[in-house]
């Protein structure tokens, strides 16, 4: 059991930037697929980045490519994603998800231990 716990959520300008944290106790998060995923409020949650096990590979939503970039520091058992020129649009509940396995193949069902998420709001 993998108990991932979302940090560096707040209010920001558009524009602003803002970098989200990820960790988990169990030595094991180290070397598991994680994504982060968006639920806006009345919406779907949505795939927004995911890097593999390795941290060798990572994958972004169309929305957010070229603005967000997800890392992962396995000496400190982290995954990060850094926000860059955040839009009203970026508003919502980011949650941190963990495969479990060291790849992600697509399916958001893969994700199996989530965290509590962290609010992101982003208006003037």
């Amino acid at each position: 059991q993998v108990q991932p716990v979302e940090s560096g959520g707040g209010l920001v300008q558009p524009g602003g930037s803002l970098t989200l944290s990820c960790t988990a106790s169990e030595r094991t998060f180290r070397s598991l697929a994680t994504g982060w995923l968006r639920q806006a409020p009345g919406k779907e949650s949505d795939f927004v980045a995911y890097i593999d096990g390795n941290g060798g590979y990572t994958a972004y939503a169309d929305a957010v490519r070229d603005r967000f970039t997800i890392s992962r520091d396995s000496a400190k058992n982290t995954v990060y994603l850094q926000m860059n020129t955040l839009k009203p649009e970026d508003t919502a509940v980011y949650y941190c998800a963990a495969a479990i396995g060291g790849s992600w193949y697509g399916d958001v069902n893969e994700f199996i231990y989530w965290g509590q998420g962290t609010q992101v709001t982003v208006s003037s």
